[in-house]
């Protein structure tokens, strides 16, 4: 559960982090409130990142997830997906504010951003995957359990 509480705090700083690199780089490059992929880069971390593995700590204390194997493949693919995801997210952010087009730059950072996406997804079913063997047993240990009379 530290792991869990530690993932968290990480994410939140660098969600801390690239919403002040957004604001710094913009105000640097005279490209202050132009809508790019850079200005929601705090949002993903903060979000996705975060709250999400706070939920996930609450989830574990309940159901006693991070035994399992199932989750342990969520906590490694779902932190490399996000970390795929949010790095692309800021190279084709930087790269509009340069004044470049990135979908036209290379093809590989719509492909990365995909793979990212999709690996983001193997982590959330194993995810539930491990939930659902926590939820039943939960409910199994609940039904061995005696009743007071």
């Amino acid at each position: 559960m530290n792991r869990l509480m530690n993932t968290a705090f990480a994410h939140m700083i660098l969600g801390l982090v690239s919403g002040l690199f957004y604001r710094e780089y913009t105000k640097a490059t005279d490209t202050l409130g132009m809508d790019t992929q850079l200005a929601t880069l705090h949002t993903h971390f903060l979000a996705l990142g975060m709250i999400v593995f706070l939920v996930v700590l609450a989830l574990d204390a309940l159901f006693h997830l991070s035994g399992r194997r199932s989750f342990a493949v969520f906590y490694r693919t779902y932190n490399i997906g996000l970390l795929m995801t949010v790095v692309m997210q800021a190279v084709r952010g930087i790269l509009t504010l340069d004044g470049q087009d990135p979908a036209t730059a290379t093809a590989a950072i719509p492909g990365i951003a995909g793979l990212g996406h999709i690996v983001l997804t193997v982590g959330l079913v194993a995810l539930f995957v491990a939930l659902r063997a926590g939820i039943k047993d939960r409910a199994a240990r609940e039904d061995r359990t005696p009743v007071a009379a």
